[in-house]
């Protein structure tokens, strides 16, 4: 065990783990997580939330939406890196799967929360629902959680169960594959759910092509949580700033940005849609806060030459992944305000269980990267 100025590291043979006092915070917000999600599990939805008959989905949902979508660092590294293998990526690839692992476990145990049966979580897998997006979300999710341990197993065999290793580089190729595939599926058919409610959802969300419109917004959007995640591992561990690899992911991502904006255009124009967004109302003010700050500004940077930068770059993926977290609320809280009306805000309950389950994320990934070889060929 050795000491520093408010910190110190705790050993036990070859795994160590730095203890500081915000650390330490974390591992409170943790405890405090798992007493409130046992308390919810046995009093049930109605004494833990304020969800009610018209807000059936609310501030867990939403959660869910945004974690899976910011996952997308996962799939746009399998496919960018491991199946076109595009230049320098490769050296980033594993943070991005990473950052997927950990957020999908934070989507699916808010899914095992909110929802008020969740001990039937198994009878999907015998009693298919073939004709509903949400059965598809659930095949896919659970086929694709599998792949990515075999895809993270990689990295796990390089220091336990190293004679495994060999074997699961055998697995390797076809995981990737896998793994850049699958989620295309249930990232659409997450927004195909909204096909349902062409009367409730606001029009300037509505559209026939929004499961189109979740896959490619959850592509860029893992690219730019990936620039962020470089950045500040950087300023934690001195991993290196693989401007190369950053650059690549720029280009790519400000591309997809354009033509998102551009495909957003001109369907609110096919469906009459576009008067909306200069109607005024909240509603117009949000969309065009998400589409104008969240999508053109940050394209527009990642098209200059002050993106290339690494201010632009921190700035691009910041207001990237900001204006992916507004899209997913607005479909899911703004677009439906008129129709449902108002009456949810989310208890203390809520709140408490999203921040816990955050901060044990956030230790989770503390001890992976000080533990496992993550930052695998970014140092130079």
């Amino acid at each position: 065990m050795s000491m520093a100025a408010n910190a110190y590291t705790l050993q036990i043979r070859d795994w160590s783990f730095r203890i500081t006092p915000l650390r330490i915070m974390l591992f409170a917000l943790t405890l405090g997580f798992g007493l409130l999600a046992v308390y919810r599990l046995i009093v049930g939805l109605g004494a833990t939330t304020n969800m009610n008959d018209r807000w059936a989905w609310a501030y867990w949902l939403i959660l869910d939406y945004v974690f899976i979508a910011l996952a997308g660092a996962g799939y746009s590294m399998a496919l960018m890196s491991h199946v076109l293998h595009v230049q320098d990526v490769h050296r980033v690839s594993r943070r991005g799967l990473l950052i997927s692992l950990l957020f999908y476990v934070y989507a699916l145990v808010i899914l095992g929360l909110e929802v008020g049966r969740w001990d039937n979580w198994y009878r999907p897998l015998f009693y298919w629902g073939y004709h509903s997006p949400l059965f598809e979300v659930y095949i896919a999710i659970i086929f694709y959680f599998g792949i990515q341990l075999i895809e993270f197993s990689e990295v796990a065999t390089e220091k336990v169960f190293k004679p495994a290793n060999r074997y699961v580089q055998m697995l390797l190729p076809a995981a990737f594959v896998l793994g850049a595939i699958i989620p295309f599926g249930h990232q659409g058919a997450l927004g195909a759910i909204f096909l349902a409610m062409p009367n409730k959802l606001h029009p300037l969300w509505y559209s026939s092509m929004i499961p189109w419109f979740y896959v490619l917004t959850s592509f860029y959007a893992g690219l730019s949580l990936l620039i962020l995640e470089m950045f500040w591992s950087n300023r934690l561990y001195a991993s290196g700033i693989d401007m190369p690899a950053l650059h690549k992911l720029l280009r790519v991502g400000a591309c997809l940005m354009a033509a998102y904006f551009v495909w957003k255009i001109i369907d609110l124009y096919r469906l009459d849609a576009l008067g909306y967004a200069f109607a005024g109302g909240f509603e117009s003010a949000l969309f065009l806060l998400e589409l104008g700050g969240g999508v053109l500004l940050p394209a527009l940077i990642g098209f200059s030459r002050w993106g290339k930068t690494g201010t632009g770059l921190v700035t691009f993926a910041a207001l990237a992944t900001m204006g992916l977290i507004l899209n997913r609320a607005n479909v899911l809280y703004t677009g439906f305000y008129r129709t449902l009306g108002p009456g949810y805000t989310p208890s203390w309950i809520e709140w408490g269980v999203s921040i816990g389950l955050f901060a044990a994320i956030i230790l989770a990934y503390l001890f992976i990267v000080e533990n496992f070889n993550i930052f695998k060929a970014a140092k130079h």
